[in-house]
């Protein structure tokens, strides 16, 4: 009964109680530390908070068959206290981003630049080919009339006139 399985067993239950004792040095001190600091002018606000995420932490370790109506209870009293628990920890989870989710945040920076460059080439051929038509369809226009012939297979000079004499027009 006084081998090395109680002695061990006997460390153990110290090493546990000297975590209990410490635990509850902090706990004193941090309750202690936080009322004192407060300036007067304000106190009673932080000291409403305080009592508003003491009564949280209580509600979350309710039962599970209240976990439905313990959620909204949490997040009504969330939106009455100015500074709630999960505000910080949501904004504590995303300062610091992972190597993971930096590297999907290139990923999509990338992919949007591509897509973009994609669209802009995308609209410089149709541009592109649009031009090319309008220069087909003048240039079949043109050819039309100055291929016309006369009955004998002459060419039609009285178009062709008519031609370059539009054309001067539309450049002046």
């Amino acid at each position: 009964g006084r081998g090395f399985a109680f002695r061990r067993k006997q460390k153990i239950e110290r090493q546990y109680r000297r975590l209990l004792r410490k635990g509850r040095k902090v706990q004193s001190q941090q309750d202690d530390q936080f009322t004192d600091t407060y300036p007067e002018h304000l106190k009673h606000l932080y000291l409403a908070e305080e009592e508003m995420l003491k009564k949280l932490k209580k509600q979350r370790h309710r039962k599970p068959e209240d976990s439905v109506l313990s959620e909204e209870k949490l997040n009504k009293a969330e939106d009455t206290c100015t500074f709630s628990y999960r505000s910080v920890v949501t904004q504590g989870k995303f300062k610091k981003k992972t190597s993971n989710q930096k590297a999907k945040e290139e990923y999509e920076k990338i992919k949007a630049e591509r897509a973009r460059k994609k669209e802009e080439a995308e609209k410089r051929r149709q541009q592109r080919e649009e031009a090319q038509r309008l220069y087909k369809q003048k240039k079949m226009e043109a050819y039309k009339i100055l291929s016309k012939k006369t009955k004998k297979g002459q060419p039609n000079l009285n178009l062709q006139v008519e031609f370059l004499l539009q054309k001067i027009q539309q450049n002046t």
